[in-house]
């Protein structure tokens, strides 16, 4: 008979594992599909994130140039029916990155509690965008960003009223040379216009209102939406409310529009571009905030503001005064502070 060999005696049979009982194998650990996909891109992610930042600058203050390019230059004086292209535009390009592209998940309204909460968003939406489209028409662009960068004042005076919110006393002052600096260059500007300087003293108010009120309404966990899907359902409720506004202030401005537009197609080119690149501010904003952090996007405002207002008077040429200029600079550096206060405030109270 043959003797039936145990697993000891196969496994002594082997020299190979006989010379080395104790040998441990080296087992790779398998790849994850985000570090394959890291490993199989073409761009390399520091070049990708690099893309992002430039596009978003250009995206934010390209979507400037061109309102202020059609509304001053152009003679395209209609910035309400121009505001609901933007939301139209908006609405349309949503729809696609949400539903076909996938870019975040799609999130749906569920009550009817919510759909009023983000219609009062949308009216405060449509205030701010008109009021900041409108100043275009009679204010340079360098004077409109410095104006624009004295945000955090409002916001800090609508928490205290709406929430009664108090900020420590390094934030408020922090908040005196946002102030001052737009007083001074207020004062010092040359191309200084009363009406569009109250619109986008409003635009400004508008923006800071709608963050306050948006931290507000939308506060729990199952009404929270995520801001591309919040931008799908604002544009196009802003769009139904400017509509009205557009045909009784504006007149027959859809006729006139395509009138214009049949004469000249460079027009119906500049229209569609600015729509389009002001979608891709709300998608560039997302994308800055995904591949860096909210933080870096808040010190690229801070600097995008000084860089639209360099780039604009490069362009339009308006003039500019030094004590226009220390104005803004100084406005700028209350921003700053005014930043590296808050995020002091947080990591106390964390």
């Amino acid at each position: 008979m043959v003797e039936a060999q145990s697993w000891t005696t196969r496994r002594g049979s082997n020299p190979r594992l006989e010379s080395n009982n104790d040998q441990v194998l080296d087992i790779p650990v398998t790849p994850t599909a985000e570090i394959r996909q890291q490993q199989y891109a073409l761009i390399s992610p520091n070049i990708l994130t690099a893309a992002i930042i430039a596009s978003w600058y250009f995206s934010n203050i390209g979507v400037l140039l061109l309102n202020k390019y059609l509304l001053s230059f152009y003679g395209y004086r209609y910035p309400i029916f121009l505001t609901m292209l933007h939301m139209l535009s908006c609405a349309a390009y949503s729809l696609l990155a949400i539903k076909w592209l996938e870019i975040v998940p799609f999130q749906q309204i569920h009550s009817r509690k919510q759909f009023f909460k983000i219609l009062a968003l949308s009216v405060i939406f449509c205030f701010s965008v008109v009021c900041g489209n409108t100043s275009l028409r009679y204010l340079p662009v360098s004077f409109n960003q410095a104006i624009g960068a004295t945000t955090p004042f409002f916001t800090a005076i609508f928490a205290f009223v709406i929430t009664c919110k108090k900020e420590s006393a390094e934030v408020y002052l922090a908040l005196v040379p946002v102030v001052l600096g737009i007083v001074l260059a207020s004062n010092s500007e040359p191309l200084f216009h009363l009406f569009g300087f109250l619109m986008c003293m409003g635009s400004t108010a508008g923006r800071a209102l709608k963050s306050v009120v948006q931290g507000l309404l939308l506060t729990s966990e199952a009404e929270k939406l995520h801001s591309m899907n919040l931008l799908l359902y604002m544009a196009p409720m802003a769009a139904l409310v400017l509509l009205p506004f557009t045909l009784y202030i504006e007149g027959n401005v859809l006729a006139v529009t395509i009138e214009k537009g049949r004469g000249d197609g460079f027009m119906v080119f500049l229209l569609i571009g600015n729509a389009t690149v002001a979608y891709l501010v709300n998608l560039t904003n997302f994308l800055v905030t995904k591949h860096t952090s909210a933080l870096t996007l808040q010190v690229l405002g801070n600097a995008k503001a000084a860089v639209a207002a360099v780039v604009s008077v490069l362009i339009f040429r308006n003039p500019v005064t030094v004590m226009g200029m220390t104005g803004f600079a100084v406005t700028i550096m209350g921003v700053v502070l005014y930043s590296e206060a808050k995020k002091r405030d947080k990591g106390t109270t964390h």
